[in-house]
């Protein structure tokens, strides 16, 4: 069995997309093996700057001949029907076999398909794989219609085995596959010969090429870490720097530069994130003082001067940079220190629009402050501090140091806030107010930054609600899942009791039409005979309302609805106040439950990777307060455990049972046996001990339900298990007698009313 060695060499491949391409060109090329029958023992990619690799071991040298049997149109058929299965089956009608089926004579065809040579498939898996490569960005170059990501200068194919190495023949707008390559661009360019992988890697090896990554990524670390130990100093560890490094070179060599005295006093962040996006250097910290006081760059080659030159070079601009991040910094500080401090950069937001729909940053931050002291009270913040916070929380927006790097917004905030001698609690808030980020990133738990946090994401959320641009499919240009997401570890892991919905209402007022505050506005300019005459106020409430729907369209979902409240107050049934209250009461029950299936859906994955299954988190989503997300959090976790339990599978199947049997005799009756049982009619044991049970059981599970004690609500459950199977195995419900009948189907609600108290049981799957 021969083994395939594949490399595309070309100029250099952007780090971002190696790691990617090395996956497609694997893909592509084994599956197309495979669908042609050439079945392999393994394969592998590698990637270096300026080539893919594909290697693949033990390959079939040729596809197997396949034989295939169809089966054609009945004897008789009509001509043009023979035809076409000849046609279909490359045969001629004298090739055609007759046979008896239970249906009649039926035409068969056998149909030989000869293997052919592993070279011959390669080279058109091959090509089709280059040509329809799918490079996230591709060019073409000279007069030739091939694509690749940069200019493709040549193609190795080879084929090796114990007889020997042969070329696999293949010509792509004139790029001929061979048997060479070439190494490093700079210390070894030369041709090389190979014979096969292990002798292409060795020669590449000794031609200053490292082909494998992870190699070029461990090789880096290593040598940084210890010239970092010698100088009794750390790298600090970036993992996707590191990466995006090892696309970068062939031939690591790892060199350490200083950074200038003038520049260490600059904010570590600003430091770090100067040199990673512009230059490319990892920071190395003093892990006495934290601070940043060298970095390591990766050159691509050696040097006769072990790379004095390079580094020289590096350091000429590394300063040059560092020293306009010096200038935003102090030009910042002067700003936040001066006697206006951050509110300048407030100001200047009123010119930044947020959304073209939602208004400017400053029209945003001023709902944030306003949500911000409503929240602070229930997550145990000072109101003033907050409100205080989320007007400076994003301040740092017009910061030209977050100008310039847009990655450091809410780091440089905390920075500032801290310089214009704001209280820590603030400061900290405009760091922390962003997060969680991500599902590994930190909640804040300070209650200001809780507080401002929560303001934030839930402005985003509603304001996108508000004009209709929610997540659809995969897509989510607002990453509004996200920030659901968010609200949902801020809630969570902060123990907050809110009910979401409560929330939900000062923000629609904001981001539809507050008809409260439009209606007092109105009265401060109308005489007692106007505000006394019905037409006149129908009239000013409906101006309103026309000039609200003109800036959200959205509330023409609830107009007709609104029509009729106008109406009502037109003819005087509600002073005109009333009907304002209304219709915002109106605005807030058609978009809040939507929004808040939104954030059920995402606590559904947030609790799955929990342990935590779907259907009993719809089970509790089904109870009152499922806006309260730290509620139905602790109920949906009390009950997958007892879920678990023999206890609560059997019992489970017992509700399921006396459910369905309740609802089947409910349909047929058309009546709804909720009335109450009766003892008296009790016929046995079994039965007279269901009473009791589910008494006690009420007795038990209510109160436990009442102070969320639902641990001791799942005992009082688990106590129902066996004298509810005892009752099915006694007792037929469905009974002769027409009044015992009614009876055990009103205990059978009974049933459903005690375990109901829990969770909606009828959506937890058996």
């Amino acid at each position: 069995m021969p083994d395939l060695l594949i490399e595309l060499f070309s100029e250099e491949i952007p780090a971002r997309m190696q790691a990617r391409a090395a996956e497609d060109l694997k893909k592509r090329v084994t599956d197309g093996l495979v669908e042609a029958g050439l079945t392999y023992a393994g394969a592998a990619a590698l990637s270096t700057p300026r080539r893919l690799t594909l290697a693949v071991d033990g390959l079939l040298a040729e596809s197997p001949t396949i034989r295939e049997e169809r089966k054609g149109p009945k004897v008789g058929a009509p001509d043009k029907a023979i035809e076409g299965f000849l046609r279909g089956a490359g045969l001629t009608r004298d090739q055609l076999e007759e046979r008896e089926t239970p249906k009649g004579a039926v035409y068969f065809a056998m149909i030989e398909k000869p293997g052919r040579a592993a070279a011959e498939i390669i080279a058109e898996v091959l090509e089709d794989c280059i040509r329809t490569f799918p490079w996230p960005k591709s060019m073409r170059w000279g007069t030739g219609s091939l694509r690749w990501v940069r200019p493709l200068h040549s193609i190795l194919c080879i084929l090796s085995d114990e007889a020997g190495t042969s070329v696999v023949d293949l010509d792509i707008d004139g790029i001929k596959s061979g048997s060479s390559t070439r190494g490093h661009r700079f210390m070894a360019p030369e041709e090389i010969t190979v014979t096969g992988f292990d002798d292409y890697a060795a020669k590449l090896k000794r031609a200053f090429v490292v082909l494998d990554p992870a190699e070029r990524q461990a090789a880096i670390w290593q040598e940084a870490s210890n010239q970092a130990f010698a100088n009794g100093l750390d790298v600090v560890e970036d993992k996707g720097l590191l990466a995006e490094v090892a696309g970068l070179v062939e031939w690591p060599v790892v060199l350490m530069g200083a950074i200038d005295e003038e520049f260490l006093e600059l904010p570590p962040e600003v430091l770090q994130t100067s040199m990673k996006e512009h230059q490319k250097f990892f920071s190395v910290k003093n892990p006495k003082t934290g601070r940043i006081e060298r970095f390591i760059t990766v050159a691509n080659r050696e040097t006769a001067d072990n790379g004095a030159t390079i580094l020289a070079g590096n350091q000429k601009v590394l300063s040059a940079r560092l020293a306009d991040a010096k200038f935003f910094w102090e030009n910042d500080l002067r700003t936040a220190r001066s006697e206006a401090g951050m509110s300048a950069w407030v100001e200047n937001l009123g010119n930044v629009t947020f959304h073209n729909k939602l208004g400017t940053q400053a029209a945003r931050i001023d709902r944030i402050a306003a949500l911000a002291r409503e929240i602070a009270p229930v997550v145990g913040a000072d109101a003033d501090l907050a409100e205080q916070a989320a007007r400076v929380a994003k301040a740092d927006l017009s910061s030209e140091m977050v100008y310039e790097f847009p990655e450091l917004q809410g780091l440089m905030g905390r920075y500032y806030a801290e310089a214009a001698g704001l209280p820590q609690e603030v400061a900290n808030a405009c760091e922390q107010h962003y997060s969680p980020l991500g599902p590994g990133d930190d909640v804040p738990s300070e209650p200001v930054s809780v507080a401002v946090a929560l303001a934030d994401k839930l402005d985003t959320l509603t304001g996108f609600w508000a004009i209709d641009e929610k997540p659809t499919g995969s897509k989510d240009p607002y990453a509004l899942r996200r920030a659901a997401l968010g609200v949902i570890r801020l809630v969570l892991e902060n123990d907050v009791r809110v009910e979401l919905l409560a929330l939900f209402a000062p923000c629609w007022k904001h981001h539809f039409f507050d008809v409260s505050a439009f209606w007092e506005k109105a009265c401060r300019n109308a005489s007692d005979d106007e505000l006394r005459n019905s037409e006149f106020c129908a009239g000013m409430f409906n101006a309103g309302w026309q000039e609200a729907l003109k800036q959200r369209p959205r509330l023409k979902e609830i107009d007709e609805k609104t029509e009729a409240i106008r109406t009502e107050f037109r003819v005087g049934k509600n002073t005109a106040l009333d009907a304002c209250l209304k219709t915002q009461a109106e605005l807030e029950s058609h978009f809040g439950p939507d929004l808040l299936s939104f954030f059920h859906d995402r606590l559904k994955v947030f609790l799955r990777d929990q342990g935590i299954r779907h259907d009993v988190i719809d089970a509790c989503i089904a109870m009152d307060g499922s806006d309260d997300l730290t509620l139905l959090v602790k109920r949906a976790r009390a009950l997958e455990d007892f879920m678990k339990t023999e206890d609560g599978t059997n019992l489970l199947q017992g509700f399921k049972r006396a459910n369905n049997i309740l609802s089947q005799a409910e349909e047929k009756d058309g009546v709804e046996y909720s009335y109450g049982a009766d003892r008296k009619f009790a016929e046995n044991d079994s039965e007279t001990a269901l009473f009791d049970a589910l008494a006690a059981g009420g007795d038990a599970i209510s109160p436990a339900i009442e102070a969320e004690d639902f641990a001791a609500a799942m005992r009082g459950m688990a106590a129902l298990r066996a004298p509810i199977d005892a009752f099915f195995e006694a007792v037929q419900v469905n009974a002769e007698n027409e009044i015992v009948r009614r009876n055990r189907l009103n205990l059978l609600n009974q049933i459903r009313q005690v375990c109901g108290q829990v969770a909606d049981l009828t959506k937890v799957e058996g």
